[in-house]
């Protein structure tokens, strides 16, 4: 199946399969009646716009340069909270000491993959989108956050963000890559749920998040996410493994989750 066919396929599951944990469509009902405005920013943002960039630029970008944006995505958030929450999400030294280490540890693991090759115009290009999508994601994030007041149901909204922004990508891939074949194993079913469920959990969670932590303290965590990617190739793939630079990129992403935690901690003794 093409990529935005996929895409949109996998968040329509994802979306309709957290209608039972919000007891029904009542919920969501709520939220398009008193909160539409809500809903449809959420779903541009994060689902149309985001895996939107994400799947057009990949097939241009290497895995090397696409972990360095992708990876600095904390640093985006946290500029934008600073400068749209006002008081409530200034960025502190503390915070600024663990961006910085998490940007250098993402930096040293993209090396460890030796990209000395020049970037053409392409992958430039191909980074500037995947650098606009963590921008849009990042205002998406903004936004829930400012909602909390509203006492929006994380869940209802995660559903209906995803189903909306499912099916547009399923339209917008309809008319660019065709009408998709059903005729498909078992197997790809199988996949293609197991995905749809990573993401209905995966972002319910974080919304439920975003009510409750500063946007620029919660996305320090995701410094992690290209940290566990070297894990799980260093274990799952035998043609991969650890060596000194990747290694010493890890530790510098994990001082700086340390420092955030650690200036958070400190934030509320205070």
């Amino acid at each position: 199946m093409s990529p935005l066919n996929l895409a949109g396929v996998r968040f329509i599951l994802a979306g309709l399969l957290l209608i039972p944990l919000t007891q029904g469509i009542k919920p969501q009902i709520y939220l398009i009646k008193n909160n539409l405005k809500l809903v449809l920013t959420v779903s541009l943002f994060q689902t149309v716009l985001l895996y939107g960039a994400f799947f057009l630029a990949m097939p241009y970008v290497r895995g090397a340069q696409a972990a360095i944006v992708i990876g600095s995505s904390p640093l985006t958030y946290a500029v934008i909270a600073h400068l749209t929450m006002g008081k409530t999400d200034r960025m502190n030294k503390g915070t600024l000491l663990s961006i910085c280490a998490g940007i250098i540890g993402i930096i040293l693991i993209s090396l460890a993959s030796k990209p000395w090759e020049p970037v053409g115009l392409r992958e430039f290009l191909g980074m500037m989108v995947l650098m606009g999508g963590s921008t849009v994601s990042a205002l998406a994030n903004i936004v829930i956050a400012k909602q909390q007041s509203n006492k929006a149901n994380p869940i209802a909204l995660n559903s209906l963000q995803m189903f909306c922004g499912g099916l547009v990508l399923l339209l917008i891939g309809f008319f660019f890559e065709g009408i998709p074949t059903l005729n498909l194993p078992i197997q790809f079913w199988a996949v293609l749920f197991w995905l749809a469920f990573i993401s209905a959990c995966a972002f319910s969670i974080w919304f439920h998040l975003l009510s409750k932590m500063k946007v620029s303290k919660l996305n320090i965590w995701k410094f992690l996410i290209p940290v566990f990617g070297s894990i799980f190739a260093w274990v799952l793939l035998p043609e991969e493994s650890p060596d000194k630079l990747s290694l010493i990129g890890v530790f510098f992403v994990s001082i700086g989750v340390i420092i955030s935690v650690k200036t958070n901690q400190s934030a509320k003794t205070d």
